[in-house]
């Protein structure tokens, strides 16, 4: 079997019971993307279903399933007689991400100034000064690239009290974006930098200004983009 099928198939993380609650489908879908977006089952690799329900011992029909959500977030492509396979993307669907991420993060910090309460706000600014002594650590280090509780864009969605948005981003763009960060190898160096402009987001949220945070967000996406423009630009 070729590596790149052999990787879906004999991750060796205790199949389903390394995962919590949820159904069948569910937990094969936290499974796979988490291996997707991580690199484990490289861009372009064949997700092979016979593999897959034999290493977990399920049926192909929750399977089936959860390879349609993985397809519907856009981390896997099925075509007729072909089957499944991890998407490869290019330079310029990244980029069109980012676009899209500047005007709903944008919002989302617009919102999250409005909405917060107190305590949310005073938990961001706990993750700040966490972030602050990562950074006091490791200049390079790329704390804003995590995904979850830990992730600065993370609690600010959360915090916008606007479940579309939240669907979006934190079940959608932000999946994708890490899949880039793998393919294309991209290892952020604008950790310092990164870090003031959060904290400029901050300040602005806890003064409950909307519109400055809106702004705030925005030059801070856009201050990522192209920044990925330029390594991807040296590279040709």
């Amino acid at each position: 079997m070729p590596r790149a099928e052999a990787t879906a198939a004999q991750r060796p993380d205790g199949g389903l019971s390394a995962v919590g609650g949820g159904t069948i489908p569910d937990r094969i879908f936290s499974l796979l993307r988490e291996a997707i977006v991580e690199g484990e089952i490289p861009p372009g690799s064949k997700i092979s279903e016979p593999e897959l329900a034999r290493r977990y011992g399920i049926s192909r029909g929750p399977l089936r399933e959860a390879i349609g959500r993985l397809e519907a977030c856009g981390l896997v492509v099925r075509r007729p007689n072909v089957g499944a396979r991890v998407v490869t993307m290019s330079s310029r669907q990244l980029l069109e991400i980012f676009h899209v991420r500047e005007a709903l993060e944008g919002m989302a910090a617009r919102l999250a100034a409005q909405n917060m309460s107190d305590e949310e706000i005073v938990d961001l600014r706990r993750l700040l000064e966490q972030h602050g002594r990562q950074i006091a650590q490791d200049a390079d280090h790329a704390y804003f690239q995590r995904e979850g509780d830990l992730d600065f864009h993370y609690r600010i969605v959360q915090g916008s009290h606007n479940a579309r948005i939240v669907d979006l981003l934190c079940n959608d763009l932000y999946h994708l974006v890490r899949l880039y960060r793998y393919q294309f190898g991209m290892a952020s160096k604008r950790g310092p930098r990164a870090f003031v402009e959060h904290e400029h987001i901050v300040d602005a949220i806890e003064r409950r200004d909307a519109e400055m945070a809106e702004l705030m967000m925005r030059a801070h996406v856009r201050a990522s983009r192209e920044n990925v423009e330029r390594l991807l630009a040296a590279r040709k």
